[in-house]
């Protein structure tokens, strides 16, 4: 549908924004029957969706335990017990295999379609709009939302028009990945309409270092280390996982997970050192055995050419200089006090955080629309009667593994449903 095409008709429901939390909130009012239109602003929704998952989309987590959501989303998780005991990760891979889309489950628990393409997430869900007689506006910038008696009676768009509804619901997304359309506006609106915004800063975003060398490193992907920081000396938090060095620093599903708090250790200005222990599964007693073995081994090659065995080569060289080890000394001239520094390095490869990148490589933002503005048993605005919110606009994120997909679906089906329910009592 167009904006010339747009006539004089008044909507039961109007969702403004087309990522999933949108869509999901508009498929399921008109399946409770509501007169519902969906109004984005790009010429195609689920822009952004099609970047989930490296372009695979990871719908949801089987692991996620409702009824502890605060170990997935931090403090703001509790918000979100009663909205996933409705629609949680199991309604969630019903939803989509009921529109025959086939998922697995992979390490951690990570659900995927199939065959691992985000476009046929999309393509299920923008059948489900079809099916369900949603009607899409794209294209279709908003210029302002009309409030008067304590309603939202329209909303104004840009190149002309309007879209008159009996109840609204917000999808519009956080500030993450700007270019696909998620540029704040949601939460711009709900402040102008009396709502508390709790700042929006990046989150699950990549950290610059302030070690110009890892840009020689850039994409090496290391599997199965062990991540930690530390707030002035202090060990704060560690996980397994996987980390990739960029141009800049450093990313990967571990460092992502610990990037809030990097974030909040260098806003109250300590320094946050990132330690990687390259072998987590062995002691430094034991990895140094392993050391003076591969030693005896090499040792009448040079100490650079001697840990291909230890170490990815691309990580060598610099492995090397770090280690204060003469990269021309040969091995069996190298003493038990340069052996226990290697051993050491193994086991503490160090960077220090300067700041997290920005929101156009952060995959979700932190902050939106305080939850004590939302109900939590239908998503509505306490302050606006006939609005609605759902997505990353409210001020809730999780961790990586598709915990905040898993939110989005949630919140969207609730805000739909409670949405389409209401115009009719």
């Amino acid at each position: 549908m167009s904006q010339k095409s747009l006539g004089k008709e008044e909507f039961d429901v109007a969702v403004i924004g087309g990522g999933p939390a949108g869509m999901m909130a508009a498929g399921r009012a008109a399946e409770k029957g509501a007169n519902v239109i969906l109004i984005e602003k790009n010429r195609r929704p689920g822009k952004k969706l099609l970047l989930t998952g490296s372009g695979r989309c990871n719908l949801t987590n089987a692991d996620l335990d409702i009824k502890r959501p605060t170990h997935f989303y931090g403090r703001n998780g509790k918000f979100l017990i009663r909205t996933f005991s409705y629609f949680g990760p199991e309604e969630t891979i019903s939803f989509f295999k009921e529109r025959g889309l086939k998922t697995k489950t992979e390490r951690g628990g990570r659900v995927f379609p199939t065959n691992d393409k985000a476009k046929s997430v999309l393509k299920t869900l923008t059948d489900y709009l079809r099916e369900s007689g949603v009607t899409m506006l794209l294209g279709a910038e908003i210029h302002r939302l009309s409030y008067k008696d304590g309603e939202i009676k329209k909303v104004v768009l840009k190149k002309g028009g309007e879209v008159q509804a009996k109840s609204f619901i917000i999808a519009t997304g956080g500030l993450s990945y700007p270019y696909t359309g998620s540029t704040g506006d949601g939460m711009r609106w709900a402040d102008k309409l009396g709502h508390t915004v709790e700042r929006p800063v990046p989150a699950l975003s990549p950290v610059e270092t302030e070690e110009e060398w890892v840009k020689e490193l850039q994409g090496l992907d290391l599997k199965n280390v062990k991540v930690s920081i530390k707030e002035d000396g202090k060990k704060k938090e560690e996980i397994i996982g996987e980390c990739v060095f960029t141009h800049f620093g450093i990313s990967g599903p571990a460092v992502l997970k610990l990037s809030s708090r990097i974030r909040e250790g260098r806003e109250r200005g300590r320094s946050v050192k990132i330690n990687i222990d390259l072998k987590p599964g062995l002691s430094e007693e034991k990895l140094d055995k392993r050391v003076q073995r591969d030693f005896t081994e090499h040792a009448n090659k040079d100490f650079k050419n001697s840990l291909q065995d230890l170490l990815p080569s691309k990580l060598i060289p610099i492995f090397v200089s770090l280690s204060g080890v003469d990269p021309e000394k040969k091995v069996n001239k190298i003493t038990k006090r340069e052996r226990k520094k290697v051993v050491k390095l193994l086991k503490n490869f160090e960077v220090t955080a300067n700041r997290l990148a920005g929101f156009d490589m952060a995959i979700v933002t932190s902050g939106g629309v305080s939850l004590g503005d939302i109900d939590e048993k239908e998503m509505r605005s306490k302050k606006i009667k006939n609005l609605y919110f759902a997505g990353e606009v409210i001020d809730i994120d999780g961790t990586t593994g598709g915990f905040n997909l898993q939110m989005c679906w949630s919140t969207g089906y609730v805000a739909g449903e409670s949405a389409a329910k209401t115009w009719k009592d």
